[in-house]
């Protein structure tokens, strides 16, 4: 218990003389200062360091202010040193306070250890010089007590005992640590190889195998040092606690990671209602993208269509609407995110809104010539055009690119600004039903009937196959040329793959070549140096009617 003595007990004669000393003291440096601050001319002086007095290790109190003359780190050796022999000769451990007119005076038994003044006491936060005692008393006796048990050898042997203990099974946790991580390890080495498998495309790894074992690896590594960390932490907590010159360092280490652990679980709960909130908004974005699901599945189906809203545009209007709902739920939910409100999350804000408007001009571009191309309809998906020199059938519309598959084995993809910025001739959209335009021009001598090779292309196109009767080919004089004039032939084929445009034309062309050739008509433009000695035209007895005259062989 603590006992506390008042002015009305007789003072020992030691403390009467150190108080009368203290008196005198105190008049002479009131004169000396006074003197010193006029010559000096200094209105105020400077205020004394404060000092704490460590005893085992601990901190007992802290001087603020000199008392007698003397300064807090004069006061904190003194007080050391006094209370060091008070121990030493292992008096009484009876720890008491006794108010004077200079403070409190903190007796060991009957020795003094040293003198608490108000001044000692933190203004700041409050403290006064009542509580001050209290708090220096109690850590004088915690400190009599360790010094006691310091010097006890059945203690000591105790805590080497149980130090002992605390590293056998550190050594043990660790040991367990280590094969964890090797089990671990190959697991990992598993489950990857499996994912590896999984993701292959045409027999190519999506996904390296070697990078996603180093990061595996660099996690589990971290996670197993932290986890060796934290274990040789609190053994050396429990291994300094069990002695006592070194028990304040435990219960400082201990103190320090129960306060991080304390912050972070109070930062986790503070964070919790904020978070919730969060998720709050993101299920409810995925609620909407769920409700809207099934009606962009029923368009994409073919089976009902909402004004601009068809099997061409549901697709990039799916994407659209869905980008558009996620990103206003982070925008909503963004100011409870944690770290939100700081400037390290602002700068990275910044950052990241600057490389986009810097980086991304080109991107955005594309993404907006995609978007053009689909909702305004100029391509579908299996039409048949020619893109500048580029020609094949349309495989996928995406909203950067356009991908055409020609008939001859290779697939060509165009940006899509490419496409809005250039002519394109689609062959598909003026068809009567399925199927595609195919045209192809020769030039014939003049001195074969034009009756005649009309009607020679038009067998042509009735011996391949892939073209329709109905409608039937047609046959247009698109020049007449110094030499030849020169016949083009349009006929509708009938769609028969990916990209059969480049087949049907082949066999059109190999079609060609056999009539022309059963006629005797030769496909050769001719050119000519000098103008012949007759001219180049042909009777009327040789104006043959179609079908054309095969001549006599």
């Amino acid at each position: 218990m603590r006992s506390t003595h008042f002015a009305g007990r007789r003072r020992p004669m030691p403390v009467e003389l150190l108080l009368a000393l203290g008196r005198l003291l105190a008049a002479l440096t009131l004169l000396l200062g006074t003197a010193a601050s006029a010559l000096a001319a200094t209105p105020t002086a400077a205020a004394p360091e404060e000092a704490d007095l460590v005893l085992m290790n601990r901190n007992v109190v802290r001087f603020r202010a000199s008392v007698l003359g003397s300064p807090p780190a004069q006061r904190a050796e003194r007080g050391a040193r006094n209370l060091a022999s008070i121990l030493a000769r292992d008096a009484s451990s009876e720890v008491r306070a006794d108010p004077n007119d200079i403070g409190n005076l903190i007796m060991v038994g009957d020795q003094l250890a040293f003198i608490l003044s108000p001044d000692d006491a933190d203004k700041l936060s409050g403290e006064t010089l009542p509580v001050l005692t209290d708090k220096t008393l109690d850590a004088l006796r915690t400190v009599i007590a360790e010094s006691r048990e310091s010097r006890d050898s059945e203690a000591l042997l105790k805590g080497l005992a149980v130090s002992a203990a605390a590293t056998a099974v550190l050594l043990l946790l660790i040991y367990a640590l280590t094969r964890l991580r090797r089990w671990i390890g190959q697991h990992l080495i598993t489950a990857v190889e499996r994912g590896v498998q999984r993701l292959r495309l045409a027999g190519a790894e999506l996904i390296r195998r070697d990078r996603i074992l180093a990061v595996a690896g660099w996690f589990t590594h971290a996670l197993y040092w932290l986890l060796v960390v934290l274990l040789v932490h609190a053994w050396l907590g429990v291994v300094l606690a069990r002695f006592p010159y070194t028990r304040a360092w435990g219960e400082r280490l201990s103190q320090y990671l129960l306060g991080v652990i304390a912050d972070l679980g109070g930062g986790i709960l503070t964070t919790l209602p904020n978070l919730l909130i969060a998720g709050l908004m993101f299920l409810i974005a995925r609620g909407v993208v769920g409700v809207l699901k099934p009606l962009f599945d029923h368009i994409a189906a073919g089976q009902a269509g909402i004004g601009w809203l068809d099997q061409d545009t549901v697709e990039p209007t799916r994407k659209i609407a869905n980008i558009l709902i996620w990103i206003f739920a982070l925008v909503m939910a963004y100011p409870y995110l944690p770290g939100s409100h700081t400037e390290a999350f602002k700068g990275m804000s910044v950052l990241i809104g600057l490389m986009v408007s810097l980086g991304a001009s080109s991107i955005v571009g594309q993404g907006a010539s995609g978007l053009i191309l689909m909702y305004s309809r100029t391509l579908r998906t299996g039409e048949y055009v020619k893109i500048g020199e580029h020609e094949g059938t349309i495989v996928g519309i995406n909203l950067f690119t356009t991908r055409l598959r020609t008939g001859r084995g290779a697939e060509i993809t165009l940006p899509n600004a490419m496409i809005v910025g250039s002519a394109t001739r689609n062959y598909s959209r003026t068809v009567n039903g399925e199927g595609f335009m195919l045209d192809t021009s020769v030039t014939i001598g003049y001195d074969t009937p034009w009756r005649q090779v009309e009607a020679m292309l038009k067998e042509a196109a009735r011996r391949t196959p892939g073209i329709l009767a109905e409608p039937a080919p047609r046959v247009f004089q698109t020049a007449l040329s110094d030499f030849y004039p020169e016949y083009c032939l349009v006929a509708q084929a009938t769609p028969l793959g990916a990209a059969p445009r480049a087949e049907v034309l082949s066999r059109l062309h190999a079609s060609i070549q056999d009539v022309f050739n059963e006629y005797g008509v030769q496909i050769m433009s001719p050119h000519y140096i000098d103008d012949p000695e007759s001219g180049k035209v042909i009777p009327p007895g040789r104006w043959y009617p179609s079908p054309a005259h095969k001549p006599d062989t």
